[in-house]
């Protein structure tokens, strides 16, 4: 995630919109991570203790691909959500590149191991062909976002990798918008079908990227330092 632009672009007046030092929205990111890194957790706590489950009986024969996924999406995430503070970025400039270096492979071994799990581990109940086919599209989505992001910063096309680069953010922190997405879920109408989850974890990908589109498409004040 390499970005001069704070050589490439005069100095804007100060955006409050994200909150007392443009914090807000960074808390809000590591806030939505809190969930999938407690399941991610209790997953490894799980594998290290050798307490097999009906849950987590498909990954003790191959542990390594959830072990990845599990470490690079929570580093991608928690990381990431410090890419969205300017003020942060602004003092330490040489931050938004180093982490870059990290959330760039992190990114890419949090989205290919998901897809392998899709391809290769035993589906548990109530995930089925649709819900499949989500995962191998949002997750090759990924993918394809942090490279474009990457191709694009090696040509020094700013905007169209800081573009990139949210998208495959936005994909990454899907586990946290599908734990709001199934609450209200949850609390009227039980738990979902097989169709039912499905569109649900299908709606948390998408609110991702709609929120993501909209703050690519404003004057990226907060974000492009």
């Amino acid at each position: 995630m390499t970005d001069k632009s704070l050589t490439a672009h005069p100095p804007r007046p100060r955006n409050t919109a994200g909150g007392r030092g443009g914090w807000l929205l960074p808390t809000v990111l590591v806030v939505l991570s809190v969930v999938p890194l407690i399941a991610g957790g209790v997953r490894l706590t799980e594998l290290a203790g050798g307490d097999v489950t009906p849950g987590n009986a498909r990954f003790f024969a191959a542990p390594l691909p959830v072990v990845l996924h599990i470490f690079s999406a929570a580093l991608y995430s928690v990381l990431g959500a410090f890419q969205f503070a300017p003020r942060f970025r602004r003092r330490r400039p040489g931050w938004h590149r180093v982490a870059g270096r990290i959330l760039v492979p992190c990114g890419l071994v949090a989205a290919l191991s998901g897809l392998w799990m899709t391809l290769f581990y035993a589906r548990p109940v109530g995930d089925g062909d649709l819900l499949a086919a989500f995962r191998l599209l949002f997750g090759t989505a990924m993918v394809v976002a942090i490279a474009s992001g990457l191709a694009a910063i090696r040509r020094r096309d700013f905007a169209r990798h800081r573009a990139w680069m949210i998208r495959g953010y936005a994909i990454g922190l899907g586990a946290g918008t599908q734990v709001l997405v199934h609450l209200p879920w949850l609390m009227f109408f039980g738990m979902p079908d097989e169709l039912g989850r499905a569109l649900l974890m299908g709606a948390g990908w998408a609110i991702n990227l709609v929120v993501a589109e909209g703050v690519i498409r404003r004057r990226p004040a907060a974000f492009s330092s």
